[in-house]
């Protein structure tokens, strides 16, 4: 059991939340809990399923495409309306779980946004795979999707026009709004080991009532508005959102919103900040954020050091906490509220969180992994 002081003037008026550090399942080691689960094993090509057994997590259930076909993408081309095989967007679209993978390097511009379908795995392992430069990736209404290893940037907003999201299905979409990947009203979804920068609008935003979400081992950078979990301030359904936040890397030339949170509860958990412009960890309308083990550089301007921003009034009950976070160059953050913030996770969902100067080792390889196969992936 851990605990951190809490430097607050309303000490006095306070109830503590003691923030327990979730089950220990492993030791830390230089490869996080997650990666240690399948990037030393040299063959992990031939059983690329088995990464459906490493999350951690609100999002540890994504089977993704577990208990399907290997899907292989050999053609970078798209068309939203009648997608050709082998493309990645007749592989997400299916009805059936798949596994996609890609045959070669590609980079991918979509005419629309691309509407990803329940029991799929995107894992651009082995080949450098990117999406960009148009509409990107819509996860909406869906479950069990895993998103991994590929890079998604330059994100522009998606134009009105029909869009196919199954074999069965071609419908009016209204246009994207420029994220780099949209979660809506979905569940157990897990983004591993991507690269996302440069986007119009979010570069991962989980909102219209979205649950059961992890997001780990990402690179962010070059972007204002990071990441938005809830969709708008007194939208009752994001009250059950629950999202983990581990392993990441936030970057250069990031702003805000690292998250920002609305009404649900993330936990943020080993992650490295390197800077901000104007907040790391935000939100409104009374989330419950427990940030635990990170590593928070503050930015050289002095009016920078607050990790935290609260959008609205009434947050001195709002259950904010911060144990075992290291603060370098004067960063702080303001805490908050009272009573148990410990994450609700079963035994299969907890994992090893790390006091917070040990992140910069465990983050060292956010990102997209530059994997060979036939040879561990380290």
């Amino acid at each position: 059991m851990a605990t951190q002081t809490f430097q607050h003037p309303l000490l006095s008026y306070l109830l503590i939340c003691i923030a327990f550090a979730p089950l220990v399942l492993s030791s830390p080691t230089t490869l996080n809990v997650i990666d240690a689960c399948w990037r030393a094993n040299p063959n992990w090509a031939l059983n690329r399923q088995s990464l459906a057994d490493c999350a951690v997590g609100f999002g540890k259930s994504a089977l993704g495409g577990k208990f399907g076909n290997i899907y292989v993408v050999n053609d970078s081309s798209d068309d939203p309306i009648d997608p050709k095989p082998g493309t990645l967007r007749h592989a997400v679209i299916q009805t059936w779980p798949l596994w996609i993978v890609f045959s070669k390097d590609m980079f991918i511009t979509l005419e629309s946004e691309l509407i990803v379908n329940s029991f799929k795995t995107i894992d651009g392992r082995g080949v450098e795979v990117e999406i960009g430069r148009g509409p990107c990736i819509t996860v909406q209404g869906v479950s069990h999707v895993v998103i991994h290893g590929i890079g998604v940037r330059d994100c522009a907003r998606g134009k009105p026009g029909l869009v196919r999201s199954s074999p069965s299905h071609v419908g009016k979409r209204m246009g994207s709004d420029g994220d780099a990947i949209k979660i809506m009203a979905s569940s157990y979804v897990w983004v591993d080991h991507c690269s996302l920068s440069h986007a119009s609008d979010g570069l991962i935003d989980v909102t219209h009532g979205s649950t059961a979400v992890t997001i780990s081992n990402n690179y962010f950078s070059n972007h204002d508005k990071v990441m938005l979990f809830g969709h708008k301030d007194g939208f009752v359904a994001d009250k059950k959102m629950k999202v983990t936040v581990v392993f990441n890397r936030f970057g250069q030339g990031l702003v805000q919103r690292m998250p920002r949170v609305r009404m649900g509860y993330a936990h943020v958990a080993n992650n490295r900040y390197d800077e901000w412009e104007m907040y790391a960890v935000g939100g409104s309308s009374n989330p419950t954020i427990l940030s635990q083990g990170n590593y928070y550089a503050a930015p050289n301007n002095p009016f920078l050091k607050q990790v935290t921003k609260r959008e609205s009034g009434g947050w001195k009950k709002w259950k904010w906490r911060s144990t075992m976070d290291a603060f370098e160059n004067g960063a702080y953050f303001v805490q908050s509220g009272w009573g148990s913030c410990v994450p609700s996770y079963t035994p299969s969902q907890s994992f090893y969180v790390a006091k917070g100067l040990s992140v910069p080792a465990l983050t060292a390889d956010a990102g997209v992994l530059r994997c060979s196969v036939g040879k561990s992936c380290v």
